[in-house]
């Protein structure tokens, strides 16, 4: 059972405004989501002696979570002292991308000193029945391709490809991480198989589109473009889809096709929107350029 605490003691609240603890055997140099299964510190306010202790899992709904635990005292001897929230009362805290510090890993020699399991007893809870299977391996990419950590979601999702390339949702993730990564081959190749399978995907053009973009390959991007304007029905993606190539025309100073993409965007948007309103940003700055 998940019991949110808005009260617990702010600092998981803001934990990126934390300083680094001056002390050589703590170093906080880990990410937050390779800490997942693990006991670990977070860096305190340099006021305080104390540091937040807890442990790092991965809930496939709610996202990284911490079961924040109390606090630690590192004594001079460089052993641990816990102090430990009342048993009956539980914190569980989202962690959010971007917003959460570095923790350190808690060794398991240090886990034993301070009476701490590896693993505790409650985390069956929230581990998938079996963490192999397509539709897991594929949530677990979702899930690191939200934080950006994106080598990491390609662990899960190649391995999810090579079962069933078109299970519903894993095309895009896989294809998503390669572009992000830069690897904009691979990721035309999975998206020209999966358009093949399942021609009215959106997505699928946003994407090979993005692969197209970065590989300076503007008038594959353009067709692809125009092919996804034509698979949905919502003028927000239409939109979203024609900003890409005014964006795109204006960064490589073609005024001709910036001017003829921002009319195909300003069709499907109203006109106070965050494209449009980024597109006057750009006209703007070209009449500078001009000057």
């Amino acid at each position: 059972m998940k019991i949110y605490c808005l009260t617990i003691f702010i600092l998981l609240v803001h934990l990126s405004s934390y300083c680094q603890s001056s002390n050589k055997e703590i170093i906080f140099d880990t990410k937050y989501y390779e800490a997942k299964d693990r006991w670990v510190l977070f860096p305190k306010k340099e006021v305080d002696s104390l540091y937040p202790i807890g442990f790092v899992y991965l809930d496939l709904q709610a996202g990284f979570t911490l079961n924040y635990e109390g606090t630690i005292q590192l004594k001079n001897d460089g052993s641990f002292k816990i102090n430990k929230i009342d048993e009956n009362y539980s914190s569980k805290i989202r962690l959010e991308p971007y917003k959460t510090s570095n923790v350190y890993i808690i060794p398991n020699d240090k886990l034993k000193e301070i009476g701490l399991p590896e693993i505790p007893d409650w985390l069956k809870i929230y581990l998938p029945s079996n963490d192999q299977s397509i539709e897991t391996l594929k949530d677990y990419g979702f899930q690191f391709n939200h934080l950006g950590a994106c080598e990491k979601a390609l662990t899960y999702l190649e391995k999810a490809y090579k079962m069933n390339p078109h299970y519903d949702g894993l095309e895009f993730e896989l294809a998503y991480a390669y572009n992000h990564l830069g690897q904009y081959e691979k990721a035309i190749l999975v998206l020209e198989k999966a358009i093949n399978n399942n021609s009215k995907n959106y997505l699928f053009y946003r994407e090979l589109g993005h692969s197209y973009v970065f590989q300076n390959k503007n008038n594959l991007a353009e067709k692809t473009i125009l092919e996804g304007i034509k698979m949905t029905e919502s003028d927000f993606e239409k939109s979203e889809l024609a900003f890409k190539m005014s964006q795109r025309y204006f960064l490589i100073k073609n005024r001709k096709k910036f001017d003829e993409w921002t009319t195909i965007t300003k069709q499907y948007t109203e006109p106070n929107s965050q494209h449009v309103l980024q597109i006057d940003l750009m006209n703007s700055k070209w009449e500078v350029r001009r000057e």
